[in-house]
C-alpha cells in the first residue's frame, strides 16, 4: 500500500537517513576546515618550515599546498561514493514507498 508524504517524513526510516546524511556532512566539513584552517595556520606561524626545501626548487609550503587542494578533492570523492553507494539507494526504496 502506498503511503502518504507526510507518512513518510514522519518514520522511522526517513529521520536516520537525514541524520546519517548531517552526520557524514558535517564530519567531511569539520575535517575540511581543519585542513584549509589548519594549512593557514601554518603559514601564518610557521613560515620557516614552509621554506625547507624539498628536492631542488621546491618548498615545503608548495607541497602542503598541493596536499590540501588534493585533500579537499579526496573528501569531495569521499563524499560522492557515498552519496551514489548508499544514501542514493536508501533515498529510491523511500521513495518506492510512495508509489
Amino acid at each position: 500500500m502506498a503511503k502518504t508524504a507526510h507518512d513518510i517524513v514522519g518514520s522511522e526510516r526517513f529521520k536516520a537517513l537525514v541524520r546519517k546524511r548531517w552526520s557524514v556532512s558535517i564530519i567531511l566539513t569539520i575535517l575540511l576546515f581543519v585542513l584549509y584552517y589548519g594549512y593557514i595556520l601554518v603559514v601564518a606561524y610557521a613560515k620557516p618550515l614552509l621554506a625547507v626545501k624539498v628536492g631542488t626548487y621546491t618548498t615545503l609550503g608548495i607541497v602542503l599546498g598541493a596536499l590540501t587542494i588534493v585533500g579537499s578533492w579526496v573528501l569531495t570523492v569521499v563524499y560522492v561514493v557515498w552519496a551514489n553507494t548508499s544514501y542514493d539507494r536508501e533515498v529510491n526504496a523511500i521513495k518506492k514507498e510512495l508509489i
